[in-house]
């Protein structure tokens, strides 16, 4: 039984609301992708090295990342050779295989928000400007509240141009307040969002940041800043620092990952925007080339649309639609 087939029969029980929502999510992704592997292996019946290579080239299509797919080209062919595959249609099960393994890549994926026993939860979010930072701390708001925990937003954005009445706009939608100021200093706003949260029991903290990466050394600093000031008034805080990266920008949010991985500890990834691109490879790109795991994708516009990420679902989501038996 081949991996997709496992998936298949582990998700006959699951809700299907949840599956259907990667299959459609995934879409554009599935039909370039898998549609092209299909025509692929009627193209050609055997596997052979002209087939390697156009199969090579699909997969860096669907972005990927040019040297993860030489990896895991390489690995395809030892095990064509190893398992004696020569019909190019028996590949199938094995290339879905390969592609959990490069996201796997024997660690233990944790795809949890780490929840504190002793309240509050602090979560940081960070990226560049125009990713959907804002919308993704509102959608995980929305999330937490329907959870039943009490949530507090804080606006630590001080920088962009209508940040503040955003957040604000999200706390109003989804019923959760938020701490803001009129302020340049960040840091200010945080502390006395945190004051808010300990004296008031709040379970989630959420924290919005600047989105800034073109002077490296201001971000670090200010990011360094807000760390302290977390850190004394939340011991062990945050407790996840989660970077959002847009799936349509393709490699260069492969590069954003690398920049904000230098300046802190990055805990976790958005990737906003996944049903909006081609180009979903991205997926396995960034978890192979930055080794941070992705923790929640966003596959539409409403606020139930940003799911928490299931490397299984993603295959199967991937494949479910267009996988000939």
């Amino acid at each position: 039984m081949g991996l997709f087939d496992k998936f298949k029969q582990m998700f006959s029980n699951t809700n299907k609301k949840e599956l259907d929502a990667y299959e459609e999510g995934l879409q554009k992704t599935s039909k370039e992708f898998v549609n092209k592997i299909n025509i692929l292996n009627n193209k050609y019946k055997k596997v052979s090295n002209e087939y390697f290579e156009e199969l090579e080239e699909i997969f860096i299509m669907a972005d990927i990342g040019v040297e993860t797919v030489m990896n895991f080209i390489d690995k395809l062919k030892r095990r064509v050779k190893s398992e004696n595959i020569i019909d190019s249609k028996d590949l199938m099960d094995i290339i879905i295989d390969e592609m959990f393994i490069i996201y796997v890549n024997n660690d233990i994926i944790v795809n949890k928000i780490n929840y504190q026993e002793t309240n509050p939860t602090v979560i940081l979010f960070v990226g560049v400007n125009g990713v959907g930072k804002t919308t993704s701390i509102g959608k995980i708001a929305y999330r937490l509240k329907n959870q039943g925990k009490k949530v507090l937003l804080i606006a630590g954005d001080t920088f962009r141009a209508g940040a503040i009445e955003q957040i604000n706009e999200w706390g109003k939608k989804v019923g959760c307040d938020v701490v803001s100021k009129d302020t340049q200093d960040a840091s200010s706003v945080i502390y006395d969002g945190l004051i808010k949260a300990k004296n008031e029991n709040y379970d989630v903290v959420l924290i919005d940041t600047a989105g800034r990466l073109q002077n490296k050394i201001n971000l670090m600093n200010e990011l360094d800043k807000i760390n302290k000031v977390i850190g004394k008034l939340v011991p062990n805080a945050p407790h996840e620092t989660l970077l959002v990266i847009d799936a349509t920008t393709g490699q260069n949010g492969i590069s954003q990952a690398k920049s904000f991985k230098e300046i802190t500890n990055i805990t976790g990834i958005i990737l906003t925007k996944l049903d909006g691109t081609a180009k979903g490879g991205i997926v396995l790109a960034i978890k192979e080339k930055v080794g941070i795991p992705v923790k929640f994708i966003g596959l539409g516009e409403k606020e139930e649309d940003l799911k928490v990420f299931d490397i299984e679902k993603y295959i199967y989501g991937l494949f479910g639609g267009n996988h000939e038996e």
